[in-house]
């Protein structure tokens, strides 16, 4: 049995194809994270892979946000499924079950948490040493804290202690668990690039969980710089353990998480967020070997997987959960009316319930045209007072069956007594005539010349009450005279001459981009920044050293010039 996870950093990094992308991490259970898809906008060639079954969650309040995904092979088909920690999406048969303790949370923290499509848990059937036993994966894309939200922080504390509550206590009720997923939080200085002071490091939040969520295993060697455990940390007596530092305790630079803003991924300048942890029975007893693949690109994540020895037991149907059985993937022929209904988007949420944002609804808006009000519509009067006639978006217009004029229609003269007398009738009985060509087809079919110059007057009356004396004038006489307009100007020179005055007083308006210095250490050109951080120095334009961001003690790395742009340059 093989696991992998990655956060994918969107949807879009299988660009070849994803069974390919599947098939090549060669593993029976991917979890994949920041798939960054709603319900609305996934499509079948990404939510049915043939070979695999998957499993999605989605964020409910931000599009192209956060979510997760669980594919597994048909020869790995969970025997239960659900989204989310809480319980609270789960409306359907064959969920997990076993929620924990939830009395610390309110009922709206717990919406919240899980609010983000963060979680999808898989149950499966495995054949541990001839004995079937059950293993619970639960793929987590664990929240961010954004210094500048200090509401994050606590979002993110309150996360981790939910995913702790849930997974003990599935744990609990007998079942192996194996958590995995982006944390988004560094263990240890040995799984950073370059740790801050050790107080502050140890002192972070999210480490101190880490602490008590996870087991220490005593008899490993400890790297060197890895600090004493001190009085004031947690117990290490957590019911995890972290497969790659079970097999890997003293490999570093072992990093799965790089900034590509920076370029950090040449210089393997990262941290180790994305982990494999698993009960300490499953750990000690089934896993064979885990490690990272930072030779696969991509994403500004790189793929973690873990081997197991115990062999997969294949559900014969797939849980409920499964993408196969949403409405718009099960195989349902919708009906021809949906596509052509305008949906009343606030009729949908007043009536949506449960049900997921951006989801097809069950009920469908249906609009009866009766053949009575198709005549009773076209009955109406309307007034045509521009050239464009305004049509619903999605419904052909209906028009009388009178034949198109030819395009020498609009260059014929105008007849002089026709164009004063018949200009306000026209205006005044178009409406009319629309009435009467759809009841009587036949005659407008057989109508005269001046009749199709006066249809031609109706379709655009405001060209040709513009345009059509100047043409007519033009078509009466062939001299070359009424042609001199349509040559090119004469004072092409003048023109020429503005247009290079005009260019010459803007660039002297608008700078371009100064010159780039070259750093002190490489003497190679820098590139050109802006400050987007808010503060005094928001817009700010400044140089930097071009190479990869790093470490100091790395030659190949970024050095450390900087320089503001000064104004006016």
């Amino acid at each position: 049995m093989k696991i992998v996870t990655w956060n994918i950093n969107g949807i879009r990094t299988f660009r070849g194809g994803i069974k390919k992308a599947l098939d090549s991490l060669d593993a029976d259970i991917i979890c994949v994270q920041e798939t960054k898809v709603t319900r609305d906008l996934l499509d079948e060639r990404t939510a049915i892979v043939d070979g695999y079954n998957s499993y999605f969650s989605f964020s409910r309040g931000r599009s192209g946000y956060s979510g997760v995904s669980t594919y597994c092979k048909d020869s790995a088909t969970p025997c239960a499924a659900e989204e989310g920690l809480t319980g609270l999406l789960t409306h359907h048969e064959g969920a997990v079950g076993c929620y924990g303790d939830q009395s610390e949370f309110c009922s709206e923290e717990l919406q919240l948490l899980d609010n983000e499509g963060r979680t999808v848990i898989t149950q499966h059937r495995v054949m541990c040493q001839d004995k079937e036993q059950t293993v619970t994966v639960i793929n987590v894309y664990c929240p961010r804290a954004d210094p500048e939200k200090p509401e994050r922080k606590q979002f993110k504390l309150q996360f981790y202690k939910l995913l702790q509550s849930r997974a003990e206590a599935i744990l609990k009720d007998g079942s192996h668990v194996i958590v995995l997923g982006d944390v988004n939080t560094s263990h240890r200085q040995i799984d950073h690039c370059d740790p801050s002071d050790i107080e502050d490091f140890v002192e972070n939040p999210g480490r101190k969980w880490l602490n008590g969520f996870l087991h220490s295993e005593t008899n490993e060697e400890e790297p060197k710089e890895e600090p004493e455990v001190t009085s004031s940390d947690p117990v290490h007596g957590g019911k995890f353990m972290d497969t790659f530092r079970h097999f890997h305790p003293t490999r570093t630079s072992a990093f799965t998480c790089w900034s590509t803003m920076t370029g950090a991924r040449q210089t393997n300048y990262g941290t180790r967020i994305d982990y494999i942890f698993a009960d300490c029975q499953l750990a000690k007893e089934q896993f064979v070997a885990a490690d990272i693949m930072p030779e696969v690109e991509g994403s500004d994540h790189c793929p973690v997987w873990g081997k197991l020895s115990c062999s997969l037991l294949p559900s014969s149907k797939a849980p409920p959960f499964c993408t196969c059985y949403l409405p718009e993937f099960a195989g349902k022929q919708q009906k021809l009316s949906r596509f052509f209904v305008k949906v009343d988007q606030k009729t949908i949420q007043s009536e949506h319930r449960e049900a997921l944002p951006g989801s097809q609804e069950e009920e469908e808006l249906r609009e009866n045209l009766k053949p009575s009000g198709a005549g009773n519509a076209s009955g109406k009067k309307r007034l045509l007072t521009t050239s464009d006639s305004v049509v619903p978006k999605g419904k052909k217009a209906k028009t009388c069956p009178k034949p198109q004029g030819s395009l020498l229609s609009f260059f014929k003269p105008k007849l002089p007594t026709a164009a004063p007398s018949t200009e306000a009738p026209e205006k005044k009985t178009l409406g009319t005539d629309k009435v009467t060509s759809s009841q009587n087809s036949q005659k407008a079919c057989t109508t005269s010349k001046d009749t199709s110059s006066v249809t031609s007057s109706e379709t655009v009356p405001e060209l040709l009450d513009d345009a059509s004396p100047k043409l007519c004038t033009s078509m009466k006489s062939d001299k070359p005279m009424n042609l001199k307009p349509l040559a090119p100007a004469p004072d092409g020179g003048e023109s020429g001459a503005k247009k290079g005055a005009s260019l010459g007083f803007w660039k002297s308006v608008l700078h371009g981009p100064p010159p780039p210095p070259s750093c002190k250490v490489h003497r190679e050109p820098c590139v050109l920044r802006t400050v987007k951080k808010e503060g005094p120095n928001m817009g700010k334009q400044f140089f930097v050293c071009a190479r990869p961001q790093g470490h100091a003690s790395n030659p190949d790395a970024r050095c450390s010039f900087f320089a503001w742009v000064e104004k006016g340059k």
